[in-house]
């Protein structure tokens, strides 16, 4: 069984979401610290002047869990970012059929962030029609230091391959992963191109912009730059 593991991100990138849709499970890592400044609390939306962050506004100290950030609720971001997301895809072609449902989750009471981001994680997921089973970090027993945890994770899911991010040799300890039994294997991911509202083309934006733009074709777009070995690399 293949498993790949990463922070739960909000309204997260192609990158994102083509690591998942090549692993048979998916566990958010919700139980790591908070990195302000980062995808957690935030993604970009294509705009006439080529992009613009939508953020979730938090309430955080240094060195707190993902899972225990709460949100700012003095802050009108939920109606802001409806009114960026209704101006600038005012001609997506399948604005309406999406944006319905984003308002839908949007309307929530939400408090804490991971909460939020593992609703727009699974409503994306859905959306393309990535079935991959989710799991939470938080639903199991780990160690924390980065190697050991993800050892973890991989062991008591029953996991024989574990799908990493390009940015792995920064964070783990590839010898001592590989000793534990469970083969490593390194995502290799070719942005597509696609028509957007707005030329010229703008890569690394949220999977949303593909999801409102192309609608049911979005899974088969994001599959057909992935080269024949399934963009992995054995390490």
């Amino acid at each position: 069984m293949r498993v790949t593991i990463h922070q739960p991100q909000f309204l997260p990138w192609l990158g994102y979401l083509d690591k998942i849709d090549q692993a048979d499970l998916f566990i958010m890592l919700d139980t790591v610290q908070f990195k302000k400044n980062e995808w957690q609390n935030r993604n970009r939306i294509r705009t006439a002047k080529g992009w613009q962050w939508l953020t979730v506004p938090v309430l955080q100290h240094f060195g707190q869990r993902i899972d225990e950030v709460l949100m700012n609720q003095t802050v009108t971001w939920k109606a802001q970012h409806l009114r960026a997301l209704d101006m600038h895809y005012a001609r997506a072609p399948y604005r309406n059929r999406y944006l319905a449902q984003l308002r839908e989750i949007y309307s929530a009471p939400w408090n804490k962030l991971s909460d939020l981001n593992k609703a727009t994680v699974q409503w994306l997921l859905e959306a393309f029609g990535i079935t991959t089973l989710v799991h939470h970090a938080s639903d199991y027993a780990a160690r924390d230091e980065p190697t050991d945890r993800l050892i973890d994770l991989c062991q008591v899911v029953g996991a024989t391959e574990y799908l990493a991010g390009p940015g792995a040799e920064h964070y783990m300890d590839k010898p001592r992963f590989e000793s534990s039994g469970v083969r490593l294997d390194i995502q290799v991911f070719q942005h597509p191109i696609y028509r957007q509202v707005y030329e010229p083309f703008e890569p690394n934006l949220s999977a949303l912009d593909l999801l409102l733009m192309e609608g049911p074709d979005a899974l088969t777009i994001l599959r057909q730059t992935r080269p024949m070995n399934h963009s992995m690399t054995s390490v």
